[in-house]
């Protein structure tokens, strides 16, 4: 698998090793120095709740039985779980049994699962059960049926066509153990060209990660971390999230759903300390505090993320939900910015942090490649200890995203003050951010387009009051006199299996699309001609 991963240059390993970045720590077991951890509680499901002790005895069991159906060290394996112990258990599991997990999200169909299958070679797919959705027993199917590489399908809670989960069982056996510099596990990508790029993290940076975001965001033994978000994503995962909860010896409380009445009740059943959002979720919890009667007061940090944080709706967070706000401004390739706990409050409303790292190094250029002035507005690029320097598997696309020197080009457009807290002002990559999840246009043009009805498709991002971007999505029908209708092409494309956030929101149908000098779509004048009616 080497071949298919860029490593960072040995001179920077033993830089970070020797600064202290980069340590023995690896994710599938709990640093030492807790005094009565095993008692303590680990996770609060929806039906279940775990001491560490359970866990960890899970977590081996599970390990066992997968290694007994014969996953070994280094093989691929799409995990795709909603927010339930099964997950962190799995994951656990997969860590110590030197198995690598890709992070597939709920809301993932066909078209993207096939892809994460296809590109990593996965030999196992596990995916949620058919009470939860009965779209999945199909997407089992499908997966099973189209992927080459895949020996099984794993179905937590059973099914009829495929081995559950929770009946791989063995007695604990002696696993190999994995090296900090070895890939831990794959995230993914926003997508911003085309279907999403796999990420690799390795022990020594997740780990790094993972200690300095609970340190910075004053994790200890008595936080209790509610995942409201998908567990599987970066920033409920690792920032500092579950992960970061439990290696302090705290509580993971896994929320079904981040709605206000799941997750209200939740936070005063479990006297929950902290939790993280996207933008359009935190507005619907300020509505509802209205009529809300349950105790928030446990709740003294609220990250909010994955999208821009307007200051108005910033403001209101202390009086309405009683705690402390942080923005947190990253990406699952790496580079983490956060507002720190005791910031100026002028600062939490309008900026989106500054680095976690003191190595992390950031760069902000202009259009002309030279250093924006702070201030003025220019792509982030940025690389460090726990920034990725490649995707895998993706040699053409990190031509383009990679500078020689290992500086990650992020795409987005920020500006930086004299004090190094950065403000997310737009970006260069074609790509709409709705409430923190983002829709590739290029793959959602190449859906569109293979549409029988459909004879030319633009994408673009238009203003929503509350997801603070919609998708529109912009075609020339082939028979003018009978256009598709927004339900018509949303039923299309779902039947394409392609993730229900990823439809557009808006359909506009016009004669012919705007085009540039050189014959491409010209986006801006499109955009422009679209807000204008």
């Amino acid at each position: 698998m080497s071949e298919d991963l860029v490593s960072p240059p040995a001179a920077v390993t033993r830089r970070y090793q020797e600064l202290g970045y980069w340590t023995g720590e690896t994710l599938g077991e709990w640093p030492s120095g807790m005094p009565g951890r095993a008692a303590r509680t680990a996770l609060i499901g929806a039906d279940r709740r775990m001491t560490f002790a359970e866990l960890d005895l899970a977590t081996d069991r599970l390990a066992a039985g997968l290694h007994a159906r014969g996953l070994r060290a280094g093989e691929r394996v799409v995990v795709q779980l909603p927010n339930t112990p099964e997950l962190v258990v799995l994951s656990l599991a997969l860590f110590r049994l030197c198995a690598l997990p890709v992070f597939a999200l709920p809301a993932h169909r066909e078209a993207e699962i096939t892809h994460l299958v296809d590109t990593a070679e996965a030999t196992l797919y596990i995916c949620p059960p058919e009470s939860l959705d009965a779209g999945y027993g199909r997407l089992a199917k499908e997966v099973a049926t189209r992927c080459a590489s895949l020996r099984e399908v794993l179905v937590a809670g059973g099914s009829a066509s495929f081995a559950a989960l929770d009946e791989v069982d063995a007695a604990p056996v002696e696993l190999p153990t994995p090296d900090p510099l070895d890939v831990a596990l794959f995230l993914l990508s926003g997508g911003t060209t085309g279907r999403p790029k796999l990420i690799p993290r390795t022990h020594a940076d997740y780990t790094y990660q993972l200690r300095e975001s609970a340190r910075l965001c004053g994790f200890g033994p008595d936080s209790r971390y509610l995942a409201a978000l998908p567990a599987a994503h970066n920033f409920a995962l690792a920032c500092p999230g579950v992960l970061g909860a439990l290696r302090l010896g705290g509580t993971a409380v896994l929320a079904p759903a981040p709605t206000p009445d799941v997750c209200f009740p939740l936070i005063e059943q479990t006297r929950a300390t902290a939790t993280s959002l996207v933008p359009p979720l935190l507005r619907l919890w300020l509505d509802a505090v209205d009529w809300n009667d349950c105790d928030l007061s446990s709740l003294r940090l609220l990250q909010v993320g994955g999208a821009k944080l307007d200051a108005d709706t910033a403001r209101q967070v202390p009086a309405a939900l009683g705690c402390t706000l942080q923005q947190v401004y990253g990406m699952a390739e790496g580079l983490l910015n956060y507002t720190r706990l005791d910031d100026p409050w002028d600062v939490v409303c309008r900026t989106q942090g500054r680095p976690l790292s003191p190595a992390d190094e950031i760069l902000v250029l202009r259009e002309d490649g030279g250093p924006a002035v702070p201030g003025e507005p220019g792509e982030l690029l940025t690389r460090g200890p726990y920034t990725l320097r490649g995707y895998y598997r993706a040699p053409e696309h990190n031509r383009v995203r990679f500078t020689e020197d290992g500086y990650y080009l992020t795409g987005d457009l920020v500006t930086r003050s004299a004090d190094g807290n950065l403000e997310v002002v737009g970006r260069v990559n074609d790509v709409v951010n709705r409430g923190g999840e983002k829709v590739p246009a290029l793959e959602l043009e190449e859906h569109l387009g293979a549409d029988a009805r459909i004879a030319a498709a633009a994408v673009v991002a238009l203003p929503d009051e509350m997801m603070g971007e919609c998708t529109c999505a912009c075609v020339v029908p082939v028979d003018a006199g009978d256009p598709p209708t927004l339900r018509e092409v949303q039923t299309a494309l779902r039947a394409r299996g392609i993730a229900a956030y990823k439809l557009p929101d808006r359909l506009v149908v016009r004669s012919e699309l705007p085009l540039t000098a050189v014959g491409k779509v010209d986006k801006k004048t499109l955009r422009e001609q679209v807000l204008a009616g």
